[in-house]
């Protein structure tokens, strides 16, 4: 019986350590979450200096996004900007990550490297933006570069065009978070017992053997997270294109994201749409990473 008292007075301590944690998720997660469900089915916005509502309406704003058609088309522009950065990203990090873990190769200077490729995450979004604005413009470094060696005549006009825009940014956000992604699965691989290596090259499977029907199913707990985390970051993509399209998605709204949508409802003070969207984008948050996860982690769900 004094054992079980002592482990129960432990156990007490835990759960006292978790208070602050539960306290600043309910008033700074919780109860701003309840709230933006609730205003969402009401009316409310700003004309000038006058403030309508708040007025019940239900589920006209929910009607209302549906119907006008930008939600689907924003939507889709937050996935093809995603998927295009995404897809180079994964496929950089594993043959990275690969490389550093394999010690038969050697390689030096792996501290080096690993700090290198891990510092674009450290710049913040909207200086590395700026900087690409600056170089794709008109008379940036990129436009001369390519117009001294011959390949343009005159300026592109990078930001006009939609697919060059939707590269740029699929590009940044490659940029800044190839190192994170790299530095996750170098964890996990790292984490693999060498011993099943060493038996797979005694029975003379080759190095794609071995990546293929060893790491990469072993990988898969961090290949599930990297991808699911990603996919959330990706629907709320937004300081990268606001700033490169001055918050417009130009050209013709093809690179404006939910994010992005979402703001121009809050600066114009329409907070029933705004919470309405935040709804939505919350539901498509959630079955996006549930389907992932299902499909991913099958073998693990049953």
């Amino acid at each position: 019986m004094k054992k079980s008292s002592k482990v129960t007075r432990f156990n007490v301590w835990g759960y006292i350590f978790l208070i602050p944690f539960f306290v600043v998720f309910f008033i700074f997660q919780m109860i701003p979450l309840v709230k933006t469900i609730y205003y969402s089915f009401f009316e409310r916005y700003e004309d000038g200096l006058i403030v309508v509502g708040p007025r019940f309406v239900g589920l006209e704003n929910y009607a209302t996004l549906f119907s006008n058609g930008d939600l689907p088309k924003y939507f889709a522009n937050t996935m093809i900007m995603w998927v295009l950065g995404f897809v180079p990203q994964i496929i950089v990090s594993l043959l990275l990550a690969a490389w550093f873990s394999n010690p038969s190769l050697r390689l030096k200077g792996q501290r080096f490297f690993k700090t290198v490729i891990y510092l674009p995450n450290l710049i913040m979004a909207s200086a590395f933006a700026m900087l690409f604005f600056a170089m794709f413009s008109d008379s940036g470094p990129i436009n001369a570069m390519l117009m001294q060696m011959g390949i343009l005549s005159t300026p592109y006009k990078y930001f006009t065009h939609t697919l060059s825009t939707r590269l740029i940014v699929a590009l940044m956000n490659f940029l800044m978070w190839f190192g994170n992604t790299t530095i996750l699965l170098l964890s996990g691989m790292l984490g693999i017992s060498t011993d099943l290596f060493e038996a797979a090259e005694i029975d003379g499977a080759t190095g794609t053997q071995i990546f293929f029907k060893i790491t990469m199913p072993l990988l898969k707990p961090i290949f599930v997270y990297v991808l699911i985390t990603s996919l959330i970051g990706g629907l709320q993509m937004f300081d990268v294109p606001q700033i490169l399209t001055n918050g417009e998605g130009f050209p013709d709204r093809t690179s404006m994201t939910l994010i992005m949508y979402l703001n121009k409802h809050l600066f114009s003070k329409n907070y029933g749409m705004a919470g309405a969207l935040s709804v939505i984008l919350l539901i498509i948050t959630g079955i996006l990473s549930f389907a992932v996860f299902r499909m991913t982690a099958k073998d693990e769900v049953d």
